[in-house]
């Protein structure tokens, strides 16, 4: 069975357009098209449904796909097998992250982790949506957030501390809260659907209701209303320790409670053997994570050029 044409099938389905997959591949759109239908040939099944302006599988196609993307990893596992040793990883990685966990952490390595590893070629996809990796053929996804989904496969790669914080115009207009119920007077900048922080509070996890006038679906948007004066954020101490340390955001510390810490988590879409391309990205990525969290400020600490007006 041609590996190439199954590449095209798998490719298309994923951009939707053979033109797409042809690109991605290397190939002409002629050369993609007559690979396809060769495959679907040898199969004695038609794997997509074709049309001007899209393309999608048919119920044989949808059967046929795991097992596509199956021998796909078994050869680029293969190859990776064979490979010299420093010559560094190849082909096709595929990474979603969160928007800003994407542009703050992941995007600035990227440069680097591909000098090091030329031949390889990298597709990442930013966004605040949790992606269904399995379909959209993602090797890695990053994410910040209790699994639910226990078909996948997840390795934990660092805890994700989190930060109360403000910006000094509003904690000189409202003053800043100093316990869980001093919060509820407070604008509390929320994500969508949220109704509740959960905290620390000695050896127990509490849920406190929160509230407020903004609310939003991204992260960078709650980040950027914080910054703006607009109420107080929970936030990734990834995500707001430089501003705390510039003073451009100051962290508010409770006395009687402390936000709860997540992780980063790295997402697999299958328990079989992960590709070599995905392992050596993660080896980078927890590099970075441990110099981001050597550095972080920690809670309570004054980094702040000047005192913060106290209310």
């Amino acid at each position: 069975m041609d590996l190439g044409g199954i590449a095209v099938f798998v490719e298309a389905l994923k951009s939707g357009s053979l033109a797409k997959a042809a690109g991605r591949l290397g190939l002409t759109a002629m050369s993609a098209t007559r690979a396809l239908a060769a495959l679907e040939k040898e199969l004695g099944v038609r794997l997509v449904h074709r049309t001007t302006r899209s393309l999608s599988s048919t119920a044989e196609g949808d059967l046929f796909l795991p097992h596509a993307r199956a021998m796909l990893e078994a050869r680029d596992n293969g190859l990776e097998a064979i490979r010299p040793r420093g010559t560094g990883v190849s082909g096709l990685l595929r990474i979603t992250a969160s928007a800003a966990f994407g542009r703050k952490v992941v995007a600035p390595m990227i440069p680097g982790f591909m000098d090091d590893n030329p031949d390889l070629q990298v597709d990442l996809m930013f966004t605040d949506e949790q992606v269904d990796i399995v379909a959209r053929g993602i090797d890695v996804a990053i994410r910040i957030a209790k699994l639910r989904d226990n078909r996948l496969v997840a390795r934990k790669l660092a805890d994700n501390p989190r930060r109360l914080c403000a910006s000094p115009a509003y904690i000189a207009r409202h003053g800043a809260p100093t316990t869980l119920a001093e919060l509820d007077h407070h604008a509390c900048l929320v994500a969508s659907g949220t109704s509740h922080w959960t905290f620390q509070k000695g050896s127990r996890s509490v849920q406190h209701r929160i509230s407020g006038r903004l609310t939003a679906n991204s992260i960078e948007a709650l980040h950027a209303s914080c910054m703006a004066g607009q109420g107080i954020a929970n936030l990734s101490s990834w995500d707001v320790d430089e501003e705390i340390r510039a003073g451009r955001l100051a962290e508010l510390v409770l006395t009687d409670a402390a936000p709860e810490a997540l992780a980063i988590w790295a997402v697999f879409p299958s328990s079989r053997q992960i590709p070599a391309k995905a392992r050596a990205f993660i080896a980078a990525l927890r590099t970075v994570l441990n110099e981001r969290l050597a550095g972080l400020v920690e809670p309570g600490e004054d980094v702040s050029p000047k005192a913060l007006p106290q209310g």
